[in-house]
């Protein structure tokens, strides 16, 4: 089965690549997950966007990478989450996605969410650790503010 990639796959490729699978391995896993398109001729015109959006979101080389470090490390990320009426257990918990929102929301960088490193689950207020892998061997590392509100 011929298919386009709209995400990165490990082991088989990244976005807007071209490859042939196994009939199972993409009707069952890649299709639905949305992970791929079938390749037509028409999909194949997209390919130019994918790839377009892509170099978009990329980080250009080490020194590009060190550039957004230091934006990043520089940045106050507060997140508002509700909470308990003590105000000290969080209803559900903060996600990568509510990182990367809230980074965007400070005037930071727009990065991946898939490159958002936690450590385990923020499910209580106050100062909470962040990685963000940017470039292999360059990661930024800082603190995020998680506040309650009423």
């Amino acid at each position: 089965m011929k298919l386009i990639l709209t995400a990165d796959v490990p082991n088989l490729g990244a976005p807007g690549d071209i490859v042939e699978v196994r009939d199972g391995y993409g009707r069952n896993f890649l299709l639905p997950q949305g992970k791929a398109i079938v390749a037509t001729r028409g999909a194949e015109k997209q390919i130019v966007d994918i790839k377009r959006a892509q170099l978009a979101r990329e980080i250009r080389g080490t020194d590009h990478a060190n550039e957004v470090k230091s934006a990043l490390e520089k940045l106050t990320v507060v997140i508002n989450a509700r909470a308990t009426a003590d105000g000290t257990k969080l209803f559900g918990s903060v996600t990568t996605q509510d990182v990367v929102a809230a980074v965007k929301a400070a005037g930071g960088p727009s990065v991946d969410k898939r490159a958002v490193e936690l450590d385990g689950h923020i499910k209580t207020a106050g100062q909470h650790p962040v990685a963000i892998k940017l470039h292999p061997g360059v990661t930024a590392k800082f603190e995020i503010k998680v506040v309650t509100s009423a």
